[in-house]
């Protein structure tokens, strides 16, 4: 048993034996989240929380498990019971504050965060006020050393956001659909409505078709969603522009939208470009379930950027990705936008065997049975079949370091490691099977009700 294993199992101990210690409570479980060990976190905070179910310092405990794995409405649903109370929690209602931030609503970020400081001011996060931008007028300096003033996330629009250099986003990918392991549904979607636009061009101008448009991809996380995206762009040979929240969202107003239009404008500047956006759901959320104007704004402009209302989208193949469809705009699905949404499933058996052959390579490994490991491992992700080797090598690690001789990866191995780790998508599959029999309007879900064998 490794050092971090003896200390986390010491202070499991110490809970079992003091359960309503909260402070002893919430150290073992941000513990885990430094670890980024969000799925234990979560299992163990649940058991104590069903000997506890009114303490709403737990419930806030597993809010934070949530929106460390952004697991964000799940998050939200917690924060708004909590920060609607009597009284009202302020540790809540900061962390509302944040989700709201990550959301894009940054003005309704810092009316929360001003809310939950005038309730309790030992709640304040001084870094988190700093990024929304509630400091005193006088102590901040504008970009250049400009005063223009910056007051609860505002500023006059006049000043932009932080510069960054677009060509940097671009890559040109080497990769193609030949290192993609199965999904072969998938791949033959995007090739008749990218890849084919652009490799038989006359063919598809004799019939006045473009080569544009886009693809909605979605599925549990880990899957490879962003990887055939990245190897679409190497299928055509294209530039590739990959997008995050990240890279759009801006505390300052009318930043955001300004940053989309620019990243649009790069790629329609260096076409053929493959314009991936990743968790598009957080950039093109449903507009009604929208309290405040900022977020529609930006919902709006990439609306107006896909149909290329002010510009030729022509050679700009736009693909998204995300684990909620069902939060993204209904507009989005329009043709000419996402107008084919594919579901991405976690990997298929001879697709898992080639995946565990590319974990284990250039490791110590000894006549491992892949088929029978990729037989054991239904509903495993990508990332999770990552995580099974990764583990079984630090398990050998911490064996080699107490004999002193190092052994190498077995099949039995890697069976030992499968008791302890189960497949991460259990969870999307939950709700995504509620949202396919009972939100599936024009049978957008029906791969997912085949998948999960319902019919």
């Amino acid at each position: 048993m490794s050092e971090i294993e003896k200390t986390l199992q010491t202070l499991r101990d110490a809970v079992k034996l003091s359960p309503g210690n909260f402070a002893l409570t919430e150290h073992y479980i941000k513990t885990l989240l430094d670890l980024t060990r969000y799925q234990e976190a979560e299992d163990f905070l649940s058991e104590t929380i069903a000997t506890q179910p009114k303490s709403s310092q737990l419930q806030l405990l597993m809010a934070e498990i949530f929106y460390r794995a952004n697991k964000n409405n799940h998050a939200l649903a917690i924060v708004e019971t909590l920060s609607d109370g009597d009284p009202p929690l302020a540790g809540a209602m900061v962390l509302q504050a944040k989700l709201l931030y990550r959301a894009g609503d940054v003005q309704s970020a810092v009316q929360k965060y001003k809310t939950a400081i005038e309730i309790d001011e030992d709640a304040a996060d001084t870094e988190f006020a700093s990024l929304l931008g509630i400091v005193p007028v006088e102590s901040w300096e504008g970009p250049s050393g400009s005063s223009d003033e910056v007051v609860d996330g505002r500023i006059r629009q006049s000043v932009s956001g932080p510069e960054q250099n677009p060509d940097q986003l671009i890559e040109k990918p080497t990769i193609n659909f030949d290192e993609v392991g199965g999904m072969e549904a998938v791949k033959e979607q995007i090739r008749v409505k990218i890849i084919y636009p652009i490799t038989h061009a006359e063919m598809f101008a004799a019939y006045g078709k473009k080569a544009g448009g886009g693809i909605l991809m979605y599925g549990p996380p880990g899957c490879g969603k962003t990887y055939i995206a990245r190897a679409t762009a190497g299928e055509v040979k294209s530039n590739f522009i990959s997008i995050g929240i990240n890279d759009v969202l801006d505390m300052w107003i009318g930043n955001s939208e300004r940053n989309l239009h620019d990243l649009f404008q790069q790629a329609r500047n260096n076409r053929p470009c493959v314009l991936f956006f990743d968790e598009v759901d957080a950039l093109g959320a449903s507009r009604s379930d929208m309290r405040q104007s900022a977020g529609r704004h930006l919902v709006n402009q990439f609306l107006s950027e896909m149909d290329g209302a002010k510009s030729n989208n022509e050679g700009v193949l736009i693909l998204g990705a995300t684990n909620a469809p069902w939060h993204v705009d209904s507009a989005f699905r329009r043709p000419g936008r996402f107008d084919e949404v594919l579901f991405v499933p976690p990997p298929d058996e001879s697709a898992r065997g080639e995946i565990l052959k590319i974990a284990l390579d250039g490791k110590p490994a000894q006549d491992v049975d892949l088929k029978k490991i990729a037989a054991k491992t239904k509903d495993f992700s990508g990332a999770d079949l990552g995580a099974v080797v990764e583990t079984t090598v630090e398990a050998k690690l911490h064996e080699a370091i107490k004999t002193g001789k190092p052994s190498p990866i077995t099949t039995k191995d890697l069976l030992t490691t499968l008791k302890k780790i189960k497949p991460t998508t259990a969870e999307w599959f939950a709700t995504a099977r509620n949202h396919a029999l009972y939100s599936n309007q024009g049978g957008t879900y029906d791969e997912i009700l085949e998948y999960l064998k319902i019919k």
